[in-house]
């Protein structure tokens, strides 16, 4: 038989990904800072030391960091949900594309690796207390200069 509360809940957590990467790439920060618990256990992927941090700290160095971009794409799937009951683990793989039309080297870079999410159930819905992310590739114009 079918477990419909399970269903609904895998829904909402591939919805609760899904949006990261669309608010990222629309830079709809205030937007963004919604889909992520007050406190967030955090790794970017780019050598620094998993820490927990303020959601308004991650979103803040994204809006900086990419805010400037003439365009942001994130392709994200595979997802695989482990539940168990409020919580939940999520894989996610992902290609990003960031362009700067005016880089002198390159007007792309692009990103692939795998998220290791973790989510909650809060009372406003699922949001994500763990992000990590394990980059895998960087090509092309890889400073944007």
């Amino acid at each position: 038989m079918t477990d419909f509360s399970d269903v609904a809940d895998r829904s909402a957590i591939i919805d609760l990904a899904t949006r990261l990467f669309v608010y990222c790439d629309q830079k709809r920060w205030d937007d963004l800072l919604d889909v992520f618990a007050p406190t967030v256990d955090f790794d970017g992927g780019f050598g620094e030391p998993a820490t927990l941090r303020p959601a308004a700290d991650i979103v803040a160095d994204w809006r900086a960091g990419l805010g400037d971009l003439d365009a942001v794409h994130h392709q994200a799937g595979n997802y695989l949900i482990d539940r168990d009951g409020d919580t939940a683990d999520v894989h996610a793989d992902s290609i990003a594309v960031h362009v700067k039309n005016d880089a002198a080297n390159g007007k792309t870079r692009t990103f692939v690796g795998s998220y290791d999410l973790g989510v909650e159930r809060t009372p406003a819905g699922w949001r994500i207390s763990r992000f990590h992310y394990l980059l895998k590739v960087v090509d092309g114009n890889a400073d944007l200069t």
